[in-house]
């Protein structure tokens, strides 16, 4: 981590320190009221999560589903200066008898300090909804 991390790439960072710990209260601090999760395909899992309460619900399925196993590795944020970020990781999850490991990134926005809007990408949809199924 570089000394002079500009404060949007260090408030993504203690997102992703948050969620990988389980620490839901300052993943909360870390979001707007109406901050939205936007998840790719056509699975159980996609589609636009609003508010923060369904964002961490959302967040809190993701664990559900995978039985405890989900988790990300991050890999790179990069900051643009003008209130939006890109992160770079790779997710693992186990799911009944089948387990996958996939590139993905997240697109944030944020507003006075706090992130606003998540547009969550990855490498395969197609393989990410085989995955989640429809529920």
């Amino acid at each position: 981590m570089t000394h002079h991390e500009h404060p949007d790439a260090a408030l993504v960072r203690r997102g992703y320190e948050a969620f990988t710990t389980g620490d839901m209260e300052t993943l909360a601090s870390l979001m707007t009221s109406d901050c939205t999760h936007h998840s790719p395909g056509e699975s159980q899992m996609s589609g636009h999560f609003k508010g923060r309460d369904n964002v961490l619900a959302h967040y809190g399925q993701l664990m559900e589903l995978t039985d405890g196993t989900f988790r990300v590795e991050l890999k790179g944020v990069y900051p643009d200066g003008r209130g939006h970020a890109m992160s770079v990781h790779k997710w693992h999850a186990d799911r009944n008898d089948r387990g996958i490991e996939m590139e993905g990134g997240l697109f944030f926005t944020m507003i006075g300090g706090k992130i606003s809007d998540i547009d969550e990408c990855v490498a395969d949809i197609v393989e990410s909804d085989s995955f989640w199924g429809t529920g």
